[in-house]
């Protein structure tokens, strides 16, 4: 089975932990897209719970040491996005209980 680009991404990803909450941030649902243009840069598309997050630089520097780890990638892009707006439905049904969110 042939795994994309995004696929692997989101994978890597999984292992960047939100110190803060200790959940993932693919669980978490701030990881929106991750694609790899042709010059083997990953473009990742994500968000943050909150604006102005003291995070932001820690979290980025993890994403990047995850994604090297993988061959085709030679630079890494974050775009920071607030729409949609993140809300706690877009964490995994697995997030929201390790964080006791019944919904």
């Amino acid at each position: 089975m042939t795994t994309t680009f995004k696929d692997r991404a989101f994978e890597a990803l999984g292992r960047v932990i939100d110190p803060e909450l200790g959940i993932d941030l693919v669980n978490l649902g701030l990881i929106y897209d991750a694609q790899l243009t042709a010059e083997g840069t990953a473009e990742i598309t994500m968000t943050l719970t909150i604006a102005g997050c003291p995070l932001t630089e820690w979290l980025a520097k993890d994403i990047h040491d995850e994604l090297i780890k993988l061959p085709e990638v030679k630079n890494i892009e974050i775009e920071i996005v607030w729409e949609p707006a993140w809300n706690e439905s877009m964490m995994s049904r697995e997030a929201r209980m390790e964080l006791g969110i019944h919904s």
